[in-house]
């Protein structure tokens, strides 16, 4: 499937060949988050994994000053019982087993910072701001947001991030490993089609093994039957075949998934 999008009130699906992008598709709100617009993002999600021709998930933000201004406040308390939940959504986009690239068009705050962490890859542009008001709101973050602030920022930044709510500017951003790439803004595009290139042309039975594995070694909980199972299924694959021909051809290979 190419060449194709689906618009919803806040979020847009374009697939591109192995390429699909989720945009924040609402600027005239920071592209912030409401409750009602997640099961929207739940959906895309869910087709993204089910589409085996994709290689790779592009996320970003519309418009040139927010990527995205987080949760919406005032959907915290309201009906508790019957909205998905922000971070158990996140947890399955972290799950997703294609590369996540997080296009960062500007400024991050609060849930959308934890948006940003549930993805493999970060590029922002320099000038964005990151910052986390939960403390300054009243606001207690959930479990997995903790741990993935944690994991990422380490436990250190993740205080200043968590509990003094510090705004971060881009080079701090990418000192501390948050940010894989800065760019300015007339290079963020080619930045992230340059990375997406890249991953797509690679084997995706040994990228999607090894995205699982590193973010099970990164938590220590590494389910070591399921990481032998991937180990076996690359080393039989038509893939790792294929990479050794084009390897003593010295040529580009062409991977298949099989």
């Amino acid at each position: 499937m190419c060449g194709t999008t689906t618009m919803t009130k806040l979020f847009k699906l374009s697939i591109d060949g192995p390429v699909a992008t989720i945009t924040l598709d609402s600027p005239e709100t920071h592209n912030r988050l409401p409750a009602d617009q997640l099961p929207d993002l739940k959906r895309m999600l869910t087709e993204i994994e089910a589409n085996d021709s994709l290689r790779v998930l592009v996320i970003t933000g519309a418009g040139n000053k927010t990527f995205c201004a987080g949760y919406n406040i005032g959907d915290i308390e309201a009906s508790p019982g019957k909205k998905i939940d922000l971070g158990d959504l996140l947890g399955e986009l972290e799950r997703l087993p294609i590369p996540t690239i997080c296009a960062l068009n500007g400024a991050v705050y609060g849930g959308g910072v934890d948006l940003t962490l549930a993805c493999d890859f970060r590029i922002g542009v320099d000038s964005m701001i990151l910052q986390i008001p939960a403390a300054k709101l009243g606001v207690h973050y959930y479990l997995t947001g903790l741990q993935r602030a944690v994991e990422r920022f380490g436990l250190n930044m993740a205080k200043r991030l968590l509990l003094l709510a510090e705004p971060m500017n881009a080079e701090q951003l990418l000192e501390c490993g948050y940010l894989d790439y800065s760019v300015p803004r007339d290079e963020l595009e080619s930045k992230t089609a340059e990375l997406c290139a890249r991953i797509a042309g690679y084997a995706p039975i040994a990228v999607s093994g090894m995205k699982l594995a590193l973010n099970e070694v990164a938590r220590g909980a590494v389910d070591t039957e399921r990481l032998n199972k991937h180990v076996m299924r690359a080393s039989q694959s038509e893939d790792l075949k294929e990479g050794a021909r084009a390897f003593l051809e010295k040529r580009k290979p062409q991977f298949t998934g099989k």
